[in-house]
């Protein structure tokens, strides 16, 4: 009797990002079963089982005895990564991961993890399925042939030592560790709290804390190494950043977070064509996302405005149209993610002649700006985003109010010079149009002061 393979993933269509609808059906008809039977194994999808018992009480005892299994990742379902965590604490191996390219991320927790990509057409079935069945087949036939069983997938048991017998002397090492992580997270913060009055010193203090790690970085928790980057780049040390990445573990270091901080600071930092091909292949490998396409529009924003100084008017011209077209992407991908959409309209700006898309995303963006305003605690940059739409329709009385609203929330210095950058592009543009920026001007002199 061949082995049963029990498969986790959503059932019938489901929206993915930007908009496209994915039949799952049609992927494991497609895909799952035959690859499954390639590798004589017998597939069983949850909602395939009739033994008329409590669902939850079958279900898990299908991820705990089913030596194999298959996990689709596409659209992050809740309920697909509710059973994997079972899965991985229950069984060390033999957990193929799969996801469809190009309809958005994987969660930050799972990106590390070896998944095996698949291809969609636009109408949300597979679009290259011999070659996906072979390399799926292929995966479940290498757990199949490993003598003595197929290497560890589950991060519990890779990364937890001799779990699930975990011995109780190593609860008191682990109480130490989260109590010394701790101590470190609060150097990081009062760090960050020096940047407000004195960049120089924040960085010496974050310095010191980086030394005291930097020795030890393969056995750091991973959140602290992520806040120390992060902390970096509240007082623009972009080489810091840099440097502190390509000394993290490789797990940490391919994740979607931190290379999009490296590309970011690769770019801040002058190496814009290195930052360029670090998202390039990240939304190859990994998928669109606001975040991602957003800080590639910000690479070529730069460039744009490098080329503008040097008097590069047509190599302007393009590279203003690339930094459109990217954020432009971004947002598509996610329309309540509105920071891509704000620099969109912001960029539109500057075309000649206008570009007539502005006013039609201008209400979609500041839908998404008030909406995420309604459901959860604002921030600096939702002010700052409503400052900026504020200043582009030239409604003065809503720019000041925003103004105020958007100082009494900043947290770092970058982030009010991120947005004095933008409108003093717009303001220098509207001064050489001949037109009335008098009140623009006074409302940056007050911004300006803020930040000095």
């Amino acid at each position: 009797m061949d082995p049963l393979c029990f498969i986790l993933m959503p059932f019938g269509k489901k929206p993915g990002a930007g908009g496209r609808t994915i039949d799952f059906d049609a992927v494991y008809r497609e895909i799952i079963v035959p690859a499954v039977k390639l590798a004589e194994m017998e597939p069983l999808r949850a909602d395939e089982e009739q033994d008329g018992g409590i669902i939850h009480k079958a279900m898990f005892e299908r991820l705990i005895l089913c030596k194999y299994a298959i996990a689709d990742l596409t659209t992050a379902n809740a309920n697909v990564f509710y059973e994997l965590g079972v899965r991985h604490a229950a069984r060390p191996s033999a957990t193929v991961l799969m996801f469809a390219t190009g309809v958005g991320q994987l969660p930050f927790d799972v990106n590390g993890l070896r998944g095996l990509p698949y291809q969609l057409g636009a109408d949300g079935k597979p679009a290259n399925v011999e070659s996906d069945i072979q390399a799926l087949a292929g995966r479940l036939k290498a757990c199949l042939a490993d003598v003595g069983g197929p290497p560890k997938d589950s991060p519990v048991y890779q990364l937890v030592e001799d779990f699930p017998e975990v011995q109780h002397h190593k609860t008191d090492v682990f109480r130490d560790r989260v109590q010394y992580e701790k101590e470190i997270k609060a150097q990081l913060a009062l760090a960050r709290d020096l940047a407000q009055n004195d960049e120089d010193a924040a960085l010496i203090a974050l310095d010191k804390v980086c030394n005291t790690q930097c020795t030890c970085f393969p056995e750091t928790d991973f959140g602290v190494l992520v806040d120390l980057l992060l902390s970096y780049r509240a007082v623009d040390g972009w080489h810091r950043m840099i440097e502190v990445v390509e000394a993290m573990p490789p797990e940490l270091r391919d994740t979607v977070l931190v290379r999009e901080q490296y590309a970011m600071a690769l770019n801040r930092d002058g190496r814009s064509d290195e930052a360029e091909r670090v998202l390039n292949e990240l939304i190859k490998e990994r998928g669109p996302s606001s975040e991602t396409y957003g800080i590639l529009g910000r690479v070529y924003k730069d460039r744009w405005q490098q080329a503008l100084k040097a008097g590069k008017k047509a190599r302007a011209h393009g590279l203003l149209q690339q930094a459109i077209n990217s954020y432009l992407l971004g947002f598509e991908t996610d329309w309540r993610d509105f920071y891509p959409g704000i620099n969109v309209l912001t960029l539109m700006e500057h075309c000649e002649p206008p570009d007539p898309r502005k006013m039609e995303l201008y209400p979609i963006v500041r839908y998404a700006v008030e909406r995420r305003i309604a459901v959860a605690s604002p921030d600096y940059w939702d002010y700052a985003t409503l400052l900026e739409l504020a200043v582009i329709i030239e409604d003065k009385a809503d720019a000041f109010t925003q103004l105020n609203l958007a100082l009494g929330k900043m947290r770092e210095p970058w982030e009010g010079a991120t947005t004095v950058n933008n409108l003093r592009m717009i303001c220098t543009l509207r001064k050489d149009r001949k037109q009335d920026v008098d009140w623009l001007e006074e409302l940056l002199e007050e911004f300006e002061r803020e930040l000095n």
